[in-house]
């Protein structure tokens, strides 16, 4: 059954893999999208920067660091999420508004939901990486997604004011979207760390209930 969601990565040639055919065709998809529509062009360019440098990582590393088909679905959801926010901006995503009235929070929280998902969606892609691929020691491989999170997390905060700061001071509101919160960049860096936290927990249980 090609769409099977394998945990073990295979040598297949992506021509020949449907599983990742199919998470492609859907994040391109989303990608087309959230371009067409975007109300600042801007602001999604420089949302996206990472996100084409990400993907370039992929594509030329596909044949020697080839992931399971659940490590790219991970990735295809984070990458979604990612860029369905760069499309109105973070601040203003429609899904976080909706979110605001039904829960009645303060303020759009849509940042707070992709940074979270930063750490629990690609904790375990991450993980495969350090244990298949590089042949680290388990339990390196259960700590480096953690700390990685935390120091990306807090290099990528820097990069966002630095990128606004300099070359885009007209889109940095927009680009950083603190609405007002001056502890913003310290929440997102801690809720990506629990994200990781979370998501390593998870599989560490589900790997000694099922024995897998």
């Amino acid at each position: 059954m090609p769409f099977t969601v394998a945990i073990s990565p295979e040598r297949t040639p992506w021509n020949k893999n449907y599983f990742l055919q199919a998470c492609m065709l859907v994040f391109f998809g989303v990608f087309a999208s959230t371009l067409l529509g975007t109300t600042d062009l801007n602001n999604w360019i420089l949302e996206n920067t990472l996100t084409f440098l990400f993907l370039l990582f992929l594509v030329l590393t596909y044949k020697r660091y080839m992931f399971s088909d659940l490590t790219y679905l991970l990735i295809t959801v984070y990458l979604s999420l990612h860029v369905y926010g760069s499309k109105y901006t973070y601040a203003e995503n429609p899904f976080g508004y909706w979110l605001q009235e039904v829960l009645h929070t303060s303020r759009n929280h849509y940042d707070r939901i992709v940074h979270f998902s930063f750490g629990f969606l690609l904790a375990y892609p991450m993980r495969e990486l350090f244990l298949r691929w590089l042949r680290y020691p388990a339990i390196v491989a259960w700590i480096l997604p953690i700390e990685i999170t935390l120091s990306v997390s807090g290099l990528y905060e820097l990069i966002e004011w630095a990128v606004a700061d300099v070359f885009f001071p007209a889109q940095g509101d927009a680009y950083l979207g603190t609405q007002g919160d001056i502890w913003d960049a310290q929440k997102d860096i801690f809720l990506a760390f629990s994200g990781a936290i979370l998501a390593t927990t998870i599989v560490s249980i589900i790997k000694k209930v099922f024995k897998v």
